[in-house]
């Protein structure tokens, strides 16, 4: 614990010297928030005030937009010798991995933090009671969990930085491609089945169920955990190996 600490304090040194950083991953999906809702929102017909459906899928989308940075990090940490200098060193071999994730986690909620004020300041009226407000709370940590995982098996198995941060272009750009936006429903064939079956929109429906009026769907909410957790797995266990095979 004391390892990852250590690791901890100088991954958030990195990330508050390097503003682009920050940029992509707080204040970007705040401007995408500001652009759906107040320039191309009211061209959707949602059943809903369009902050309020929004809001949730731009949640996840914060989430997704900081994951370029930790994937560039963990490739520089083991493509440039960082690994093996703490290799020589009495520093616990998982205290980096774990540093990492944790970073990420953190940087994530506070992107979340940040873009739910900006949402109430635009209007977002969210109905949810103190238990659902808990329900939204633990699946946005096991969200954020699941694709640190996989983000840093992603930079570990990449050869350049470069590579590292454009292996994340899918993660970024899958929410896009779910209800986050628009209902899948009125999506075209070929996307909408795509939409309707990719690990972001369970994951955004249940998050919208939580926190707006109706009742949350069971299946999307059985089908959202399990995602995160398949993915958290299938991260842990790769960037395990990778990191075995390469450091």
């Amino acid at each position: 614990m004391s390892d990852s600490t250590t690791m901890l304090r100088r991954n958030f040194k990195h990330t508050v010297r390097n503003p682009i950083t920050v940029f992509n991953a707080v204040l970007f999906p705040i401007v995408l928030l500001l652009m759906f809702v107040f320039v191309i929102g009211g061209a959707f017909d949602v059943g809903v005030k369009y902050i309020d459906y929004a809001t949730p899928g731009m949640i996840i989308m914060a989430i997704c937009y900081g994951l370029s940075a930790t994937a560039t990090a963990v490739n520089s940490d083991m493509t440039k010798g960082i690994i093996n200098r703490f290799k020589v060193m009495d520093i616990s071999r998982s205290a980096v991995l774990n540093a990492h994730v944790a970073e990420t986690v953190l940087r994530t909620l506070i992107a979340i933090a940040a873009i739910i004020a900006v949402a109430f300041a635009a209007g977002f009226r969210p109905t949810a009671s103190f238990p659902e407000w808990l329900g939204a709370i633990g699946l946005l940590v096991l969200v954020s969990l699941a694709t640190a995982w996989i983000t840093v098996a992603l930079g570990l198995f990449a050869k350049t930085p470069e590579s590292a941060g454009m292996a994340c272009v899918p993660l970024i750009m899958l929410p896009f491609l779910s209800s986050a936006i628009v209902p899948a429903d009125t999506m075209a064939a070929g996307v909408r089945q795509f939409a309707q079956y990719q690990p972001f929109t369970p994951i955004i429906e249940t998050l919208r169920g939580l926190l707006l009026p109706g009742d949350t769907s069971t299946s999307s909410a059985i089908q959202a955990v399990v995602w995160c957790v398949g993915i958290a797995v299938v991260g842990y266990v790769w960037s395990l190996s990778t990191f075995k095979k390469r450091a």
